[in-house]
């Protein structure tokens, strides 16, 4: 099963010029559970999806709301040169395709 398909809300935005975060949001509990228990959520996957070192991803849970929060470093700072997404509200990208 891929998150698109058990997830309500993949979105992702600036917290900072240097830190994205990504919130994943579930409909239920068995959703969240599946999601949470999904070694492709690990700090180490989503590293792996974004071109980082697993230290510079933490994969935060928040069961009473059935969601997750991702925070991760972003390659290059918010606005400079090169940056494509000064928002950061389109680097869910990657996630929308994982299994878990």
């Amino acid at each position: 099963m891929k998150l698109i398909d058990i997830a309500r809300v993949i979105r992702s935005k600036n917290a900072g010029p240097t830190t994205l975060t990504v919130d994943l949001m579930f409909n239920d509990a068995q959703g969240y559970a599946q999601a949470q228990a999904s070694p492709a959520l690990t700090p180490a996957a989503i590293a792996a999806l974004y071109g980082l070192e697993p230290r510079q991803v933490e994969v935060i849970p928040y069961p009473p709301a059935c969601a997750i929060k991702i925070v991760m470093d972003r390659r290059i700072v918010a606005g400079t040169p090169g940056d494509r997404d000064v928002y950061g509200a389109q680097q869910h990208g990657p996630l929308l395709e994982i299994s878990l």
